[in-house]
């Protein structure tokens, strides 16, 4: 058994099968096939069931997903600590966002991490809860995470590294039911249409606490898919109560944004796990808190 199997075996179970990890890996389906064949002798236990096209895990190789990320991210420290000797000339950093926090704070992460690692990219994975965040840098799916709560920041398996906070603001059409510059009170939603994220989100936690609260509002749209919030509110079908982070997006594009009273916030953190980060992730976390090195994420380790 080597740590190239353990990385075709992971590619299987995170493209969901073995045509989309294949492509994934530039490799044909048949090499993959016997790649994952010679693993499962090695191991003498069948870590797929192969029904028809689909490739379902046994309890073998469920139980294998964990020690797998373990030696593949092992092996991606190594290589980069040592490469990291003569500076950052290469190597990649992953990241799991929800979608919010794609739009804003993570874009000007980047910009500042690019602009002083021009050689390091950066791999961004969606999440769309902060729970989901949490759960890819625990398994190992990703090293680090960047998370929106309105709740106390996770502590136990994962580094927090506290950023800052975001408020909710209110997005309605230009001609809209409100007054440019106004804040709206809670209670002013009342009678009014809502378009809302899944359960789970901050947003739609947001609301739900509106309408246990008494606020006779209609949820006319229910969307995953966080992009098409604002086209919908810009058409007119309802009004969308979003994180801060999309302020400036969304008054490009011609939407009115307004504060809610009273105020609620949600705090903005990076996650990783507690193991040693690649020297690439400890200069984003770096960037991130403002300085770079060791020191920033130590500083944060209590946290």
């Amino acid at each position: 058994m080597d740590v190239r199997q353990l990385e075709y075996f992971l590619a299987v179970v995170d493209h969901g099968g073995f045509n989309r990890a294949a492509s994934a890996l530039y490799l044909s389906q048949p090499s993959l096939s016997q790649a994952i064949r010679a693993l499962e002798r090695d191991l003498g236990s069948d870590l797929f069931h192969r029904i028809g096209r689909r490739a379902v895990l046994t309890d073998a190789g469920t139980a294998l997903i964990g020690p797998a990320r373990e030696a593949v991210r092992s092996l991606q420290l190594a290589r980069a600590s040592v490469e990291s000797v003569h500076g950052l000339r290469g190597g990649h950093v992953d990241i799991a966002v929800s979608p919010s926090q794609a739009v804003e704070p993570l874009t000007g992460l980047i910009d500042r991490f690019a602009r002083a690692h021009p050689a390091v990219s950066v791999r961004v994975q969606a999440a769309f809860t902060p729970r989901d965040v949490t759960e890819m840098v625990r398994t190992g799916v990703c090293e680090l995470g960047l998370l929106a709560s309105p709740d106390p920041l996770p502590r136990g398996d994962v580094r927090t590294y506290p950023l800052s906070e975001q408020r909710f603001v209110l997005l309605t059409p230009p001609d809209g039911p409100f007054r440019p510059g106004v804040p709206v009170r809670h209670e002013e939603l009342s009678g009014h249409r809502l378009i809302v994220g899944q359960k789970g989100t901050g947003m739609r936690r947001y609301v739900d606490d509106l309408v246990a609260g008494g606020v006779e509002l209609t949820v006319v749209v229910e969307t995953e898919h966080r992009v098409s919030i604002l086209p919908l509110v810009l058409r007119g079908v309802g009004l969308a109560v979003v994180a801060d982070a999309w302020r400036g997006l969304a008054e490009r594009a011609g939407a009115l944004v307004l504060d809610l009273e009273p105020s609620t916030s949600l705090h903005i953190a990076l996650v990783s796990r507690r193991a040693p980060l690649t020297p690439a992730a400890e200069a984003f976390v770096g960037t991130a808190m403002g300085s770079q090195g060791t020191s920033a994420v130590e500083s944060q380790g209590t946290s």
